[in-house]
């Protein structure tokens, strides 16, 4: 057997079939049009399951048409752009090919996102109609001022099954803390989406559709400097990257597969693969709002998934989970891991617990986000990014001058180009410029080397941002908001190698003289002024920062010294 083969699992013997091809035919239509597709080959089928609560492609699609009419209703144009700020569930999926299907434009939020971020990114693209979970309310509209704009608020008590609803509303604790976790007030001149939607008129079916070179969505990344922006995508962009991994994944079969829709739909990895790539294929979608192993293992027992993408952590807790409960995970012939690097061990326990296929992905919200992938077969390397997708093209190149190529084998900045690759930042032309090259190259931030048997591996990272459980952390976030802390001097913030969480966010602090800070301390601190993943994790103390002569502070020399003394972080 060849060093770097895997054993044969079940979901070899339909993944040997057939290999990707070198190109592929971007389609030349909007993305709304996946979904009209859909509902005419499948509208029977089962598309979305909700924690038991289910809509076939047929009422999706009326539910979409009736969106859109609100939406347009609401003054949404062509190019406007919607902000949806929203877990996963079934309205979020109306609400995104509604907006879609008008031409305007999805701006996708983190609905736990620190207050401040989320209006920084509202002001940024200027949505002028929001569609916001009651929960995040606050964060959309404070105290009820909702800055000129049209919040609609989301009940997602209301796409449950009916039985829960009436559970919802017993007198006892457990009932009120579950409607507490998943419903929040609605100030005054917020409207209710629901109520909306019940009198909603469809929209007109001569209603013009975009076109393929249309804006489509904004998502926001602090891409490969570490300063959030919005990456915008086009309509083209997005169904390009799904034609590649329809290719990539042969024997799939359309219109009988099972996605697990466990990745937050305004993350890129979860937008492709749960909102567009599912619904290309006709699969069966369950929705789950948040990733909970006990929730993942009910809804397996209810509706087996077959397609299962995630992050590395995910497919760690649910292998362990499933052996130390017997749960059976054998209906997942396919798994997609990305966001970070996937651990051999948990790939190889993952096979043996489901016996289908797992493979590593790599990318970035600028490439729609899959660029390369390992084969869906018995070539796949767990470790290694793997080789491009289709009509992908990639170069490694010196750093300090992108115009020459390093020899395989040799360490380089990986370059990428292909039809999933946007063509800019929103309204952020330097930034732009910063990262793509003449001839449509993106820069990646990342060091890589291309081995003799075409395999990409992953060295290093030029770019400062910290991969955490799968979310982008983006260290000088997390600095502003440690340094407003009483008792801190300064503070550099740093990844540190954390099993299959990827890296642990830690904070190097300089302290005022006689304080004392500890974890917990800077934990409650950051509560409110961070996301949860960002929040530091460990911290340790320093005498002082290493500095550039320019005064920079020098966040790898900080890494490195804490690598060192791993002992001493706490």
């Amino acid at each position: 057997m060849p060093e770097n083969s895997r054993p044969t699992t079940r979901g070899d013997d339909a993944a040997a079939l057939a290999s990707p091809p070198a190109e592929i035919v971007v389609p030349d239509h909007a993305v709304s049009a996946l979904l009209d597709d859909a509902a005419a080959r499948f509208g029977d089928k089962v598309a979305l399951d909700f924690l038991g609560a289910t809509t076939t492609y047929g009422a999706l699609s009326a539910q979409v048409q009736r969106a859109a009419g609100l939406l347009a209703d609401a003054g949404v144009r062509a190019g406007d752009r919607v902000a949806l700020v929203l877990p996963n569930c079934p309205q979020h999926v109306v609400a995104f090919y509604a907006a879609l299907r008008l031409g305007a434009v999805v701006a996708e939020h983190n609905p736990l996102a620190p207050p401040a971020e989320i209006q920084a990114q509202l002001d940024a693209h200027g949505a002028r109609v929001v569609v916001c979970w009651e929960k995040a309310l606050d964060r959309v509209a404070p105290g009820g001022d909702r800055r000129g704009r049209t919040v609609f608020a989301v009940d997602l008590t209301a796409a449950l099954p009916l039985r829960s609803r009436l559970l919802l509303r017993l007198p006892v604790a457990a009932a009120r803390a579950q409607r507490g976790a998943m419903r929040g007030p609605v100030p005054a001149g917020v409207r209710s989406w629901e109520r909306a939607m019940r009198t909603a008129a469809p929209v007109a079916s001569d209603h013009p559709q975009p076109s393929a070179g249309d804006l489509a969505v904004l998502l926001h990344t602090g891409g490969t400097t570490g300063t959030p922006k919005a990456v915008a995508l086009t309509h083209r962009n997005l169904l390009a990257n799904v034609a590649q991994g329809e290719a990539w994944v042969p024997g799939l079969r359309p219109g009988t597969e099972t996605f697990y829709a466990a990745l937050p739909f305004f993350h890129a990895f979860g937008l492709t693969l749960s909102l567009t790539f599912a619904v290309r294929v006709g699969a069966t979608q369950v929705v789950l709002p948040r990733f909970d192993v006990d929730m993942v293992l009910a809804a397996m027992r209810r509706r087996p998934a077959t397609f299962f993408p995630g992050v590395p952590p995910m497919f760690d807790r649910l292998s362990r989970a499933a052996i130390e409960r017997g749960a059976d995970l054998t209906s997942v012939r396919f798994a997609i891991s990305g966001a970070m690097a996937l651990d051999p061990e948990v790939a190889a326990r993952w096979e043996d617990v489901t016996g289908g296929l797992i493979i590593e992905g790599y990318g970035m919200t600028e490439c729609s986000p899959v660029a390369l992938g390992n084969p869906m077969g018995p070539s796949r390397r767990p470790g290694a990014l793997g080789i491009p997708f289709p009509s992908t093209q990639i170069r490694i190149v010196d750093p300090e001058d992108p115009a020459t190529d390093v020899p395989d084998g040799e360490l380089g900045e990986l370059l990428v180009r292909g039809p999933q690759v946007f063509s800019g930042y929103y309204r952020r032309p330097e930034e732009s410029a910063a990262v793509l090259l003449e001839g449509g190259w993106l820069r990646t931030g990342d060091i890589v080397r291309r081995e003799s048997d075409g395999f990409v591996v992953l060295a290093d990272r030029i770019k400062e941002l910290i991969i955490s459980g799968g979310f982008n952390v983006y260290p000088s976030q997390v600095e502003d908001a440690v340094r407003a802390m009483p008792g801190v001097s300064d503070v550099a913030v740093v990844g540190l190698p954390d099993g299959v969480r990827g890296e642990s966010v830690v904070a190097a602090l300089v302290l005022d003289p006689g304080a004392r800070v500890d974890l917990d301390t800077v934990r409650r601190w950051t509560h409110d002024r961070l996301s949860h993943y960002a929040m530091p994790r460990r911290i340790a103390v320093l005498d002082e920062l290493p500095r550039s002569q320019l005064g920079k502070v020098l966040r790898r020399t900080v890494r490195e010294q804490l690598l060192h003394r791993g002992e001493d972080a706490r």
